[in-house]
């Protein structure tokens, strides 16, 4: 079940994933491809194939990310779930947030849709996998999508400082749907070593089980972000991003 964020010191719950934070944002994407959707837009919840990263552990934030939402995707019916953190202490090297690991997951192959949540630090030219001491930039994501999810539906949500950098060109093929917690030149907030959830993990996890669809799902997220970032009075404001792909405008979430 879904915990609420903690009250705890405004200074500790405005801390950016990033010291950056400046600028204009770039819109809200979206597809002009035209290509068939999945029936009704509906993939069943078994034929979900999910990837839950959580790229470092000097947060609790992102592995209570990543837990809190397999338990969301099992009491939707999906089965197929493979979680990868970045914490050494009870992790086995196999389910590390590495590379390798990642890539060996999405290839495994099985299922009509794919979904992979990546939560994390950011910078502007990537998002952290600290077991691999680098930088995950949007060239090497689409390359591991594209050769583990192919032309399937696929929603990849990154949960990150200046995630926004992850909607470039490549990346927004017309049978995928983007969430990023940022724009480019923007932090987002929540990460610190106090946090129970990033702010935009949070808003996903409440938000989940009342979105029909994940075009839904991602303006419902962007408002409660936004109504967070106001009440705890941090700025400038994170200004979560989202591209669908023409094949997916209508793909719902996962049910039973």
């Amino acid at each position: 079940m879904f915990a609420r964020l903690p009250i705890i010191a405004l200074a500790f719950l405005a801390a950016a994933c990033t010291s950056e934070a400046a600028g204009t944002p770039p819109p809200t994407a979206r597809s002009t491809a035209m290509a068939a959707a999945p029936s009704n837009g509906t993939v069943p919840a078994g034929r979900w194939r999910a990837v839950l990263i959580a790229g470092d552990n000097n947060s609790p934030a992102f592995d209570n990310g990543v837990q809190s939402l397999r338990e969301k995707l099992v009491a939707h019916g999906v089965t197929n779930i493979s979680v990868f953190s970045s914490s050494a202490v009870g992790t086995s090297p196999a389910q590390l947030a590495s590379t390798a690991n990642v890539a060996t997951a999405l290839r495994a192959g099985g299922g009509d849709a794919c979904f992979v949540f990546i939560t994390s630090h950011g910078e502007e030219k990537g998002f952290v996998l600290k077991t691999d001491r680098r930088l995950f930039d949007p060239g090497s994501l689409d390359r591991v999508l594209s050769a583990g999810c192919g032309s399937v539906p696929t929603v990849v949500v990154v949960s990150a400082c200046h995630s926004g950098t992850f909607l470039t060109p490549d990346m927004r093929k017309p049978n995928r749907v983007i969430l990023a917690a940022a724009a480019k030149d923007r932090s987002s907030f929540g990460c610190g070593a106090g946090d129970q959830y990033t702010y935009y993990d949070q808003c996903l996890l409440q938000q989940f089980d009342g979105a029909a669809t994940w075009r839904d799902l991602a303006v419902a997220a962007r408002a409660c972000v936004e109504n967070l970032e106001r009440r705890m009075g941090v700025r400038p404001p994170s200004l979560p991003q989202t591209f669908v792909g023409a094949q997916v405008e209508d793909l719902r979430l996962p049910q039973r």
